[in-house]
């Protein structure tokens, strides 16, 4: 019998290529695709992609999708009792492991663990200390194709975001920017490979600057969960996908 499995899904390149490699693995079964959306924008957090297309993904995936909503620029305490309530009904459907495209920050992955364990599921992480640099070459030789839709100043200036993530891009990348972007450095929407059955049709529209005002109690950003306090006093580029 399959372990039943849910996986955190992002929509961008980390999220797909950790899914391709789970979905070879005949251990697995995954019952839904998670992904938490800012309850304000209708958006996936910190991404900024349309709810609509994370559905098409989902669709062209061929798995069904669970969304939750989440308050925009939570404390930890909303996010974690948002996350806890989907546990909990995912616990009662049988699923146990919960599946996440994290590859070297080793105290996110020990944050996810951590709280997984109250509920009784385990983490499984399927690019865990696999180098960045061979992680996005196989990326692109499976023939997978991502754009950049989110970019933080601190790293990343506003030509990168809206570019195709391909070898101009990685040669681009400063010399202090993981080819992952693994430490938030930029966000991608992934919409063709092998996972998919079709591609995901999109046209690029604005890109925007927002800059997010900390609150005065621990924030989270969901895709890294940071309780770091200066994370928000950097600004990002978004390119907006219709």
């Amino acid at each position: 019998m399959k372990t039943k499995a849910i996986f955190n899904w992002s929509s961008g390149k980390d999220s797909a290529l950790a899914l391709f490699k789970t979905l070879q693995n005949p251990e697995f079964e995954i019952d839904c695709l998670l992904t938490s959306v800012s309850v304000q924008y209708q958006r996936i957090s910190m991404h900024g992609v349309r709810v609509e297309l994370l559905q098409k993904q989902a669709e062209s995936i061929g798995i069904p999708l669970q969304i939750m909503m989440i308050p925009e620029m939570p404390t930890m305490e909303a996010y974690e009792a948002v996350v806890n309530q989907h546990l909990i009904r995912l616990k009662e459907r049988g699923v146990t492991h919960s599946i996440f495209g994290d590859i070297f920050l080793e105290d996110l992955r020990q944050y996810r663990e951590d709280k997984l364990a109250t509920q009784g599921f385990k983490g499984i992480f399927p690019l865990w200390k696999i180098s960045t640099s061979t992680l996005i070459q196989e990326f692109l030789a499976l023939g997978f194709k991502t754009i950049v839709v989110c970019v933080n100043e601190k790293f990343l200036d506003k030509s990168f975001v809206g570019r195709l993530l391909d070898q101009d891009f990685i040669n681009d990348l400063p010399d202090n920017v993981d080819v992952c972007g693994e430490n938030g450095e930029f966000h991608t929407f992934t919409f063709d490979g092998p996972i998919f059955s079709k591609a995901i049709p999109f046209t690029i529209g604005e890109i925007i600057y927002r800059k997010y005002e900390k609150t005065k109690s621990e924030t989270s950003q969901d895709s890294t969960c940071t309780t770091d306090d200066t994370a928000f006093d950097f600004g990002f580029w978004y390119c907006d996908l219709l």
